[in-house]
Formats: C-alpha cells, sequence, structure tokens
C-alpha cells in the first residue's frame, strides 16, 4: 500500500478510536447511569467519582489529540487538500501531528491501566458507618482476579462492572491508536523520502 493511501486508511480509523475514546472518559462520570454522584461531589459531599475519570484523558488525550491529527493524517493521503501529498511539507507535518497523537494516546493508556489497577471509588463496608473510597488500591492481590470481592462497593450499583468496561475500553483504543499513530510517523517518513503515490502513479518529492 503506498504512502498516501495508507495515511487515508490510518485517519479513517482514527476517528471512531477517538470517538469512542471520548465518549467512555464522558461516562465515567455516570456510574449507574446517574447523575447526582457527579452533583454530590460538586456540591462537595467528597469524592463520588473514580479519580482517573477526572484526568480527562480520554477526551483530551484519547480524544482531541489523535481527533486534530486524524484530520490532518487523513487530508494528507487526498489530493487537492491542505495536506497535498504531492508536498513534502504536507506528509512531514503528518510525522509532527502522528507524534501528538502518540503522546496522546500514551496519556489515555497510562491512566486507563490507573484506573483498571486502583479501581473506583464507590461507597463500600467499613465499621461502624459505610465510606467513599476506593476499597481495592491497596488489597494484596488484585480485584481483577476476584469478582467475588466486587461486592465490596454497595454505591453506585454494578460500579466495578462499569469502570472495569470503560476503562478496559479505553485502554484498547488507546493502545490501537498509539500503534496506528507510531505507524504514520513511519510512513509519513517514507513518504518524505520516496514520495506518495496515488491512482498508481508514484510522485516523487
Amino acid at each position: 500500500m503506498c504512502t498516501g493511501k495508507c495515511a487515508r486508511f490510518i485517519g479513517v480509523v482514527l476517528y471512531p478510536l477517538a470517538l469512542i475514546s471520548i465518549i467512555c472518559n464522558i461516562m465515567l462520570f455516570f456510574p449507574d447511569w446517574e447523575t447526582k454522584y457527579a452533583k454530590e461531589e460538586r456540591e462537595g459531599a467528597g469524592p463520588r467519582i473514580t479519580e482517573q475519570a477526572k484526568y480527562m484523558s480520554g477526551v483530551i488525550g484519547g480524544g482531541v489529540m489523535v481527533l486534530i491529527p486524524a484530520i490532518h493524517i487523513h487530508l494528507t493521503g487526498k489530493q487537492g487538500c491542505c495536506g497535498n501529498p504531492e508536498r513534502t511539507g504536507g506528509m512531514f507535518l503528518s510525522i509532527a501531528f502522528a507524534a501528538v497523537g502518540v503522546v496522546g494516546a500514551l496519556y489515555s493508556f497510562s491512566v486507563s491501566v490507573v484506573g483498571l489497577v486502583n479501581g473506583p471509588t464507590c461507597m463500600y463496608e467499613r465499621l461502624p458507618l459505610p465510606l467513599w473510597g476506593t476499597p481495592f488500591t491497596n488489597l494484596s492481590e488484585s480485584y481483577l482476579k476476584n469478582p467475588e470481592i466486587w461486592d465490596l462497593c454497595l454505591e453506585p450499583k454494578n460500579v466495578v462492572e462499569f469502570n472495569v468496561g470503560l476503562f478496559s475500553t479505553l485502554l484498547v483504543a488507546a493502545s490501537l491508536e498509539l500503534i496506528l499513530c507510531a505507524f504514520q510517523m513511519v510512513n509519513g517518513l517514507f513518504g518524505c523520502i520516496c514520495g506518495t503515490c496515488n491512482n498508481g502513479k508514484v510522485r516523487p518529492k
């Protein structure tokens, strides 16, 4: 596959991945599909939302920092656009934009890993009264291997499954974004050196 077509493919695939990252991050603010927990925290009732959701890694890192490069990378692979592959500058800029995407994907990946490892913020049983916090943070064995202890979280309902599902999705999306953006850096370098091809014609620098 020539570098121009490859850039178009990468750009198109990055669009839904960035959108998925943004949606998952926003959903993390509404455990049990309720708005009351975000509202309670905003009103000073204490932590109600998992800390890693507030870092906005899915919106900023896996979202905006990947979406903007995706637009340029996609245009780089098309004729007659601002990122025209006939110009070496278009491919060179795609390398820089892809590097931004790599940084954003790494940010989303790292925060998602921490979110999975630490577990959700929830109300859990602790004498003499239930307490809001992260009950799985300091366990000797990962809670991910022990689904039977997920019932420690009393509220929000099914918050462990909710967080595991969304952070896992963010992790997968960030991994794919990282691979694609890194590949585009290599693809862009080849485009600068060798030129791009569209419609079966090779266009040198």
